[in-house]
């Protein structure tokens, strides 16, 4: 990966709508240059999908929240065994393995906080591998489009 691929990825990462043709006028590139990067990205994996920004309040979401799960024995088996579970419920948005005194953070977004109360009693604390739950409420959330990595000049 050199300095143009990750141009073609900040420039994506800020629209991901954008024309290959446009892309290929921003980066100074000739668009069918810029068309077998971009396809090579997709290829190797780099670049993993598209996705549409959707406000949450169009959808009936009114809110959002973070759950730390500490599960009571931090095994493969465990592990496995909340994910699964996890990633098949619609409320669920985002999971995070961490380290510290919690094993995941969870990211839900729900209707109402009887939702939040009746989600977090059923997904997590009736599950037998979770032995603590704490949920903090999201006000607000802010997004870097940005590279998560320095790129260095040329």
């Amino acid at each position: 990966m050199d300095q143009t691929d990750l141009e073609i990825i900040r420039a994506l990462r800020k629209n991901a709508r954008i024309s290959n043709k446009e892309l290929a006028q921003q980066l100074g590139l000739a668009a069918s240059t810029c068309l077998v990067r971009l396809r090579r990205l997709q290829r190797e994996g780099v670049i993993r999908g598209f996705h549409a920004d959707v406000d949450p309040l169009a959808l009936g979401v009114h809110l959002q929240a973070l759950a730390s799960v500490r599960l009571n024995r931090h095994s493969r088996p465990a592990i496995e065994s909340f994910l699964a579970h996890v990633l098949k419920k619609a409320e669920v948005v985002r999971v995070h393995h961490v380290s510290g005194s919690n094993d995941f953070l969870v990211q839900v977004c729900v209707a109402s906080a009887h939702h939040l109360r009746e989600f977090v009693l059923g997904a997590f604390t009736e599950r037998a591998e979770v032995d603590h739950v704490e949920t903090s409420l999201i006000y607000e959330s802010w997004e870097s489009w940005d590279l998560p990595v320095p790129i260095e000049p040329e």
